[in-house]
């Protein structure tokens, strides 16, 4: 897992799709929130503690309407991309603790969008 990174397949015409059916777009959201915030504690806690602990401190889960998202790194912490996905010019190997820590938490965070396709389908069934 540590070279791969996680994408929905069809993740533009599941939320068209989900559009069309009525689906409500903020609870999207909410729900890619939900997913990104199950995944943050996972990388935290595999990210290197070094002295200060600055890296595993800069993990935050964020979303949008079109995905959920967990980030490491801010202005003082430019190194987290580097630490993550490596820099083989440098001799840099990745660590891919953000990946690895998404990946482990794959079966808890899809069952949040199965609730979310099961519930909009309903709602669909029923108008």
């Amino acid at each position: 897992m540590a070279d791969k990174a996680l994408y929905v397949v069809g993740q533009k015409r599941f939320v068209a799709t989900m559009r069309k059916a009525g689906a409500d777009m903020k609870e999207l959201k909410q729900v890619n929130s939900q997913a990104a915030e199950l995944a943050a504690p996972a990388a935290r806690s595999r990210a290197p503690h070094g002295k200060s602990g600055r890296l595993a401190g800069s993990i935050r889960a964020g979303a949008t309407q079109k995905a959920g998202v967990v980030r490491a790194g801010r202005k003082s912490v430019p190194y987290a991309g580097v630490i993550n996905y490596g820099w083989p010019k440098r001799h840099i190997k990745p660590r891919s603790f953000v990946n690895d820590a998404v990946a482990a938490t794959e079966p808890q965070w899809t069952k949040l969008y199965e609730q979310f396709i099961k519930k909009t389908l309903n709602q669909v069934q029923g108008a």
